[in-house]
């Protein structure tokens, strides 16, 4: 059997005892209802007048339906950000009395579009999807079997690029139309604001207190549109999940602990990325003091802040994160920027998840990783013969004199492993992850559910490996969409049933099982369980554990 169709962990050399029972080809499915798709060939689009109009708070909005799901795109859920509402807390949008079409994207946050397109491989295998860039910024897409009132499950999906970066389509994996099918469910995404513009800490400069998490506040108002408007487009606003992959998992887990966010949304899933706390508040205020300096301006000149244009105004406070550098270190800050600041009013203050009794303690939450976040040779075919001492040699700059020692460590975890395998398994290490499965696990309350993808694509001539954003897809029924992660056809299509099926499950009751995954047991410290996603999906106990410690 070719290497890329084996269970990876088996290739690997971890033993077939330790991963639990394989799926069976009669594993029980879900029960899904079935969303009609049209066929042969029947009209697969539908735009008109009076074809698609659903009602808002703020208005109606006319979408489509194409193959039989009603979209809409572009809603606004807040208003214009620029002016006097910029580093503001979002503001509803201004209603309209004519039926506002809801046809295209809305704006992409304001970010570095220079060069966003200049390395061909990433264009290619991404496939980015960016239009206009504005900071009239605030809307979200909706993607629904009917309009009606039957009470779908809602996910709510949180793009990725770190608080810097993306937008809600960027990808293609990313559209809902085929999970809405798929599990007659209701998926929603949306942009909001990002990097500088989002989260920009100005309290101690005479800003609004809120200055520095207002990025994060659009997503509590994208949130309150969908408690507010969803069963207008046959969704339940009583059960909401929210999903986010690399800065979008970080996403998740700060809006899990903001207390504005309570509430509105009922499950969570982090896709490679996790936070456990805020941005440190004094580095925070300290950067938003040297940007007011770097800009030239006074305590207090707010407005003059708000009326630089967008993209002058992030160079500004780039130049202020470069002056930051030294104290940055100084306070321990290995990176620092613009993210959500951990305040202690909008966002909580020190470890997310140290409480017992905050209401994220009730949220089910999954997370799951990739065997290869970081793949270092997709486009340099010489490192597929690296040796193991060159590994070594390459990790050094992050690991220092326990370079040898780390390699060693993955190497006798994973025996039949390469050395060019295990220098991605190192770099895509899951401790970060493993930690923020240990922290949600320590509140005893709802579950937390572990997965590691493994599933490799036929494509760069095998190089590609489980990596960063592969999954997405698969959890979207998007296999047959997103072709440069996944090649398309039968086989990423066969998990991907099971992946959906078992998402779509923890969409409707807080436990995947029963999506056509096998037993899918919670996540427990002593033994953490992890849900391994490859051709032949298994449950294995913490496959990477002593590789792990290593890295201590």
């Amino acid at each position: 059997m070719n290497a890329s169709r084996r269970n990876f962990l088996q290739s690997l050399g971890v033993g077939v005892a330790g991963l639990g029972v394989p799926y069976s080809s009669d594993a029980a499915g879900p029960n899904r209802p079935k969303v009609t798709k049209p066929t042969g060939d029947d009209q697969l689009l539908f735009v008109g007048d009076n074809i698609a109009v659903a009602n808002t708070e703020y208005g109606k909005v006319r979408g489509f339906i194409l193959r039989g799901i009603h979209q809409f795109l572009g809603i606004p859920y807040g208003a214009d950000t620029s002016g006097k509402n910029r580093f503001m807390p979002p503001q509803k949008p201004t209603p309209w009395t004519d039926v506002r079409p809801a046809l295209w994207w809305g704006n992409s946050a304001p970010q570095i579009m220079e060069k966003r397109y200049a390395n061909p491989y990433a264009s290619f295998v991404d496939h980015w999807n960016y239009d206009d860039v504005s900071e009239d910024c605030l809307k979200l897409n909706v993607w629904t079997p009917a309009l009606d009132k039957q009470k779908r499950p809602v996910v709510v999906w949180l793009h990725g690029g770190g608080f810097t970066n993306g937008n809600g389509i960027e990808q293609d994996g990313y559209h809902g139309e085929n999970l809405s099918r798929f599990g007659n469910v209701v998926f929603c995404s949306l942009n909001h604001r990002l990097g500088p513009l989002g989260y920009t800490d100005l309290k101690a400069v005479g800003g609004h207190a809120a200055s520095g998490n207002v990025g994060n506040l659009d997503m509590v108002a994208a949130l309150e549109w969908v408690k507010n408007n969803i069963a207008n487009f046959g969704g339940d606003p009583n059960n909401v999940t929210i999903i986010g992959q690399s800065g979008g998992g970080a996403k998740v887990t700060t809006l899990m602990n903001m207390p504005s966010a309570k509430g509105l949304f009922h499950k969570a899933v982090a896709l490679s990325g996790s936070s456990l706390a805020g941005a440190n508040k004094e580095y925070a205020e300290k950067l938003g003091q040297k940007v007011m300096e770097e800009a030239g301006l006074k305590q207090g000149e707010i407005e003059k802040l708000q009326q630089i244009p967008w993209l002058e105004y992030i160079a500004i406070a780039n130049r202020a994160v470069e002056k930051m550098a030294d104290e940055a270190k100084r306070m321990g800050i290995q990176r620092g920027g613009y993210s959500p600041v951990g305040d202690g009013d909008y966002l909580s203050k020190g470890a997310f998840f140290s409480d017992p009794n905050h209401f994220s303690a009730d949220i089910p939450l999954m997370i799951c990783t990739t065997f290869h976040e970081m793949n270092p040779n997709r486009t340099d075919a010489s490192l597929e013969a690296i040796s193991l001492d060159q590994v070594k040699e390459k990790l050094k700059p992050r690991f220092g004199d326990k370079s040898g020692d780390v390699v060693d460590a993955y190497a006798r975890n994973f025996p039949k492993a390469r050395p060019i395998e295990l220098w991605a398994l190192i770099v895509s290490n899951r401790k970060n992850a493993v930690a923020a499965a240990d922290a949600k696990a320590s509140q005893h309350k709802a579950p937390v559910y572990v997965a590691w993808f493994g599933w490799q694509p036929p494509l760069f001539d095998g190089r590609m490996r489980a990596f960063h954003c592969d999954d997405i897809c698969f959890w979207f029924y998007n296999t047959d969409l997103m072709l440069t992660h996944t090649g398309g056809g039968k086989r990423p299509r066969a998990l991907s049933e099971k992946m959906a099926g078992s998402f779509i499950n923890f969409m409707k009751t807080g436990n995947p099982n029963g999506g056509g995954l096998p037993n899918w047991k919670p996540y427990t410290t002593q033994n953490g369980e992890t849900m391994i996603l490859d051709d032949v999906p298994a449950l294995a106990n913490d496959p990477d554990r002593e590789a792990r410690k290593a890295l201590a």
